[in-house]
Parts: structure tokens; C-alpha cells; sequence
């Protein structure tokens, strides 16, 4: 059985039963946005041996954004103007949402699908066709060849305690794909923004693209035709 290495002063937020897979966070937006809080939650090494692994979430000191795709970790930061992946669970986070699926139902996402909005709400109907619980958390995948998709990668300029959604964008490198192969993690919640969504939003969305040479925050994607994956249960 796996042991989490947990910091003495993280806090642990689960939610689980039902047909949803177990998802944890470590962390919080709002502690983030309001407190300035930047400091450690959690260990990324505590999470080295857990099979079929999906996370998402920022790097201590937003110097960086995580994302964990099956077990392997892509965990991109801003050196020198540019992006750099490492590929590894060294460091900590300061945000972490992260969950265990063995197994993935998927389906084509209609081409009408155009934004996040519409993402989010064909998510919801999706994901009630398949019989899970959206009235708790969930991740879902996207995957193949996006339209479009706006992205960041976090560098957050040290002694900085201004916070906002649009500050957090621009500061470090950001860019637009435009018919990229992608795979992408996201975690659907209607009850948790200012935990790991924010206050306007449903889902919370990493990408990478297929040659793992990027990965990072999503802020906007028009996704018709790709592939949404649902947990299995």
C-alpha cells in the first residue's frame, strides 16, 4: 500500500464515493489569491509510486505549473525566457489536484463545441449520459488536435502579493496552438471554486503537446473534434 508523505502543515481536502474516482487537493486558489500563501502543500515525490496517477496544479512560489498524465510527470517552469520541462517529481506544489483512474470511457467532442463554456457544460451532459456524479469533483481528458487553445506557464516575480486571475497569465510566458496535437487533464467541480477552479469557472485544464515540449495552464481552447475521456466505473 502506497504512504503519502504529507507536510505537517498541508491541508487535506478528499472526496469520494459514488460512481467518481477519489479526488484529493492540497492547497487552495483562495489562499493563493487572498493570502498570498505560495508555500508548500505537498511533496511531489509522495506521489512517485501511484499507478495511473493524473494531477494538475502550480509549482511553491507559483514558479511553475505541474501536470502528472498516467504516472509521468511533466512539471514546466520559465528559465532564461524559455520554457523548461522536467520530467521528474522533484520539488513541491503549492496547489495539487490529483486523483487515480485505471480506466477511461471516450467520446468525440461535436465541433459546435467552440470554448471553455461550452466545454464545460458538454462535460456536465456527458458525464450524466455516463453516470457519474457531477454533483461532486471529477477529472476528464481532451485529446488529439486542437483548434486553438491559449495557454501560460507561471513565473511569479518574487515579493509580488498582488494577486489576480489575469495578473497570474501574464506573468511568465503564455501563447496560443493552433492545430497541435494536445492531450490534456481537467477536473470538473461545481462546488469548488476558490478551492482548485476559479470564482467564474467550472474546470481547471493543463495541457501538454504530444512531443512533452510543453505543457501548461489552459486560459482558453476551442476543442470541437477533439476526444473527451470520462472515468470508467
Amino acid at each position: 500500500m502506497n504512504t503519502l508523505l504529507w507536510l505537517p502543515w498541508t491541508l487535506s481536502l478528499l472526496w469520494m464515493g459514488g460512481p467518481n474516482p477519489v479526488v484529493e487537493v492540497r492547497g487552495a486558489l483562495k489562499e493563493i489569491m487572498h493570502q498570498g500563501d505560495l508555500s508548500p502543500r505537498i511533496q511531489l515525490a509522495a506521489l512517485k509510486d501511484q499507478s495511473h496517477l493524473y494531477a494538475l496544479g502550480a509549482v511553491e512560489n507559483l514558479k511553475g505549473e505541474i501536470l502528472i498524465f498516467n504516472g509521468k510527470p511533466l512539471v514546466s517552469s520559465v528559465r532564461d525566457g524559455k520554457i523548461r520541462v522536467a520530467r521528474n517529481f522533484e520539488g513541491n506544489a503549492c496547489l495539487l489536484v490529483y486523483t487515480r483512474v485505471p480506466a477511461w470511457k471516450r467520446l468525440s467532442v461535436p465541433p459546435e463545441v467552440t470554448n471553455l463554456d461550452g466545454l464545460e457544460t458538454f462535460v456536465k451532459e456527458a458525464a450524466t449520459r455516463h453516470g457519474l456524479d457531477t454533483l461532486a469533483p471529477f477529472p476528464f481528458l481532451l485529446e488529439g488536435k486542437v483548434r486553438s487553445a491559449s495557454w501560460h506557464v507561471i513565473d511569479w516575480p518574487e515579493g509580488d502579493t498582488e494577486h489576480s486571475h489575469e495578473k497570474h497569465k501574464r506573468a511568465g510566458l503564455h501563447g496560443v496552438l493552433q492545430d497541435e496535437e494536445i492531450a490534456a487533464l481537467g477536473f470538473y467541480s461545481e462546488s469548488h471554486q476558490g478551492v482548485f477552479t476559479h470564482h467564474s469557472s467550472r474546470t481547471h485544464l493543463h495541457l501538454m503537446l504530444a512531443d512533452e515540449k510543453l505543457a501548461g495552464h489552459v486560459d482558453a481552447v476551442d476543442p470541437g473534434g477533439l476526444t473527451l475521456a470520462l472515468p470508467e466505473h
